[in-house]
């Protein structure tokens, strides 16, 4: 285990003052830079800086960033959700240190996939079909990891097929991570 103690910080966001979604985080006693490689390597849509020593990532909606010494996530509502998001990223930190020697670390820094961009490799019906209002809102959430291009059907046909393969690969090969 890498992380076993960490102090937890809660506080609105200092160019939101009274605001009502809070920022929490994690004070690290031991230095996490071993792991972010590891991270960028099996995190869709992660964006790791070697340079700066940090990798952002987008789960559920809210923005997380993991440093050498802390973790932080943003729009959280209260001290409860943000015990649980924090102890789930560290989990997540754990889990990605114990299986370090079966991953390749991955040490390039990558964009982000832009909603847009996602966007025009769908089928644009907005068939609804995949849960969401429109193929715009579908592509948001695929960036975000809340979906995965199989729960489009249109898109799993031969016609899309093309489509279907750039956006794999812009997006990663790795699970959707749910809303939680």
């Amino acid at each position: 285990m890498l992380i076993d103690e960490y102090e937890l910080k809660l506080f609105t966001p200092p160019c939101e003052p009274g605001a009502e979604k809070w920022t929490a985080e994690a004070q690290l006693k031991v230095d996490i830079s071993e792991v972010l490689p590891y991270l960028n390597a099996t995190l869709r849509g992660a964006v790791y800086n070697r340079a700066a020593n940090a990798l952002t990532w987008t789960k559920g909606g809210r923005n997380v960033a993991f440093h050498a010494k802390r973790i932080m996530a943003a729009s959280l509502a209260d001290r409860a959700e943000a015990e649980r998001v924090i102890r789930g990223l560290v989990d997540l930190v754990n889990r990605t240190w114990e299986r370090r020697h079966e991953l390749q670390p991955d040490f390039e820094m990558r964009r982000r996939a832009a909603p847009m961009e996602v966007y025009q490799l769908l089928p644009k019906t907005n068939c609804g079909q995949c849960g969401q209002p429109t193929c715009f809102t579908f592509a948001l959430k695929l960036v975000a990891g809340q979906k995965e291009p199989e729960d489009c059907p249109p898109l799993q046909g031969p016609a899309y097929a093309e489509q279907l393969a750039t956006l794999r690969e812009r997006l990663g090969d790795m699970p959707a991570l749910g809303s939680g």
